[in-house]
Order: structure tokens, then sequence, then C-alpha cells
């Protein structure tokens, strides 16, 4: 069973992201205590739900413990353990802060009585920081403007996912310095977002859609092979083997929406499939990497309630550093007018 409670009928008055979002208030047990009230998404190949689920419903189960005039600035998340798909998530709010100008909330989701994800948020009273303020952005990169119709990714085989991506060309892919290549992409949720929703919602959804296309930046910019399918001189390979599977059981408009998998990965794939894989010398310049798991996910929101996260995004990644089978991504997030709305960090391991 997936969810707690039976799952409420689709709302056509709301966006698809926010009744995928959706919480379930469990107020007869806990005042603070939610859960999710649709199945959450696996993506295929990941070892759990797609992070962005457990940032996202964090936040929504947090907003709703603070005053509307209080408006999230800043969440710092951990991936604890991997979320199952298949059984429903308890998020329990902890009201740590309430005062005049900030409150502090932190929010543990768990699975199975175990914590699988925890995060700490803070809130800012509006217009709370004076007449006179120092004020300075970076601004957002010349690049082409999306396309209407275009997406690069969806959510799952069989419907159109809560969000669309169209990827743009590695910046300075050829360099050879990883550190100054940038990942880049325009997201946005699809279709329009509730005006019931508030500005709570568009949050909520741009945390979601956050952790797209970023756990895999270090492995693009070294231009890694994601994982080895090989079991040659008896090595194991470095994907799990029930992921590794299910690519392998997958057509080709599947494996296409598989966030991490590359062009070359998926030829890579085909190869397997048709048993016409050849040798391949795994040497210093073809090197490879398993998984990449991210370890913890950090937004700050600069301008929590001048966008609408149904309008084009834009957002670039790139990575100061990487080592010890750990590496940093920063990620900044623009409006469509080239104003900075977010600035995302994470960790990653493989």
């Amino acid at each position: 069973m997936s969810t707690l409670i039976r799952p409420p009928p689709v709302s056509p008055a709301h966006a698809p992201i926010e009744n995928v979002l959706e919480l379930t208030s469990l107020h007869d047990i806990d005042a603070d205590l939610y859960t999710n009230s649709r199945p959450l998404w696996h993506p295929p190949g990941a070892r759990g739900i797609f992070g962005g689920a457990a940032i996202a419903q964090c936040l929504s189960a947090a907003q709703k413990t603070v005053t509307h005039d209080f408006t999230v600035h800043s969440m710092h998340c951990y991936f604890v353990l991997a979320g199952n798909s298949e059984i429903p998530i308890l998020y329990h709010v902890e009201r740590v802060r309430s005062g005049k100008s900030f409150a502090t909330r932190t929010v543990q989701a768990r699975q199975r009585g175990k914590v699988i994800f925890t995060t700490t948020i803070s809130f800012v009273r509006q217009n709370s920081g004076g007449e006179k303020l120092v004020e300075h952005a970076v601004t957002m990169p010349q690049v082409p403007t999306p396309l209407e119709g275009m997406d690069d990714f969806d959510h799952g085989s069989d419907a159109a996912g809560p969000f669309q991506s169209q990827r743009i060309e590695i910046f300075d892919y050829d360099s050879p310095h990883p550190h100054t290549k940038k990942c880049r992409q325009w997201i946005k949720a699809r279709g329009t977002i509730s005006p019931a929703g508030g500005h709570e919602a568009h949050l909520a959804a741009l945390a979601y859609m956050s952790d797209s296309y970023f756990v895999g930046t270090i492995a693009r910019v070294h231009k890694l092979w994601r994982f080895s399918p090989s079991r040659k001189n008896n090595t194991k390979s470095s994907i799990d083997e029930d992921v590794l599977k299910k690519l392998l059981a997958m057509d080709d408009d599947d494996l296409k929406r598989v966030e991490f998998l590359k062009p070359d990965d998926i030829e890579r794939i085909r190869r397997l499939k048709s048993g016409r894989q050849e040798r391949e010398s795994k040497s210093a310049d073809t090197p490879e990497i398993g998984m990449m798991v991210s370890l913890d996910h950090t937004i700050y929101f600069h301008d929590p309630r001048g966008f609408r996260a149904d309008e084009w995004m834009f957002t670039e990644m790139e990575t100061p550093w990487s080592g010890d089978g750990r590496g940093l991504v920063f990620q900044k997030m623009f409006s469509g007018d080239g104003r900075l709305i977010a600035t995302c960090v994470q960790e990653v391991s493989s």
C-alpha cells in the first residue's frame, strides 16, 4: 500500500504538480503530522523515490505550521535512507522556534519507524529587512530561450509528468577542467498552479524541480559512464543488479526518460540487449562511476514570492570540487526574466 489513506480524486483545478505533492493531515493523531496523499514516483534505475518529492512535501508540511506572513528563505536537507514508493511516508513537523522575525521548523520523513529524510527549514516575516537594503545578484547567462511543446524528460512511461524540462548543451563541455563546465536546463511545472495554492504551491513546486538533473552533474562534467554493465574477469558490476535488469527491460522511449542516462549510455544498453556489445577497454580515457547518491540538499530562496513555478525557469549547475568518493554541486535558478530566485547546493557520493 503506497498511501495511508485512499487517494482523493485528482482535482482538475490544480496543476499536476499540486496533485502529486498533495498532503493529508493526520491531525487526529498529531496536529503536525502529515502523509502523502498519492503514490510517489520511483524513477527508473533509481534506488528509491524521487528526492524532490521528499524535499517538496517536507516544505509543504512545514508551511502549514506558520502564519501567511512568514515565508521560507532556506532549507537544509539530508537524505538518510532510500524511500520506498510502496510504503506511505509520515511527515512530522517540530515547531522549534516561532519568533517575531524568524521561525524554525524541522521535519522528519519516516517509513516503518525509520527516518528516511530530515530537514531544518527557516522562515522569515515578510518585509522584516528594514527600509534601507544592500542588494546585488548574479546575472543570468545568455542562453537560447525554451521552445513551447518540447520536453526532454517525462515523469513516467504512461503519462506526462508534473513538470517539463528542456536541456541545453553543457557549457565548455570539451574543456579539460571539469570545474569550468556548466549543465543547464529550462524547467517549469506543467499546467497552471491554482490561485488557491498561493505562493506556497509555487515554492513546493520549485523545491520538487530543484532535484531534477542535479545529482549527475559531476558524472556529466567528467564524461563518465555512470555504471559498468560488464562482468569481465568476474568483477562485480558497479550498478545494482536489479537496476541493471530494469534498464535492460526498457524500450528506447523509456530509456530516454531515465535522467542519468546520456545517448552514449543508451547505445551501450542497446548493444547489451542485442548481444552485440563489443569488448570495451576500461582504460584511463574511458573512466566509469557507480550510481550517484545525494547525501544532502540545501535551497536558499532569494525571491520566494516573486516568481511562478509554472513559467519557464532557467537552472545552471556546476561543481567546484570532487574527491574521496564525494563531490559538491552548486545550482543557480533564475526566473524567465533573468532574476536569481534560488541557489541550491548538493553533496553527492558514488
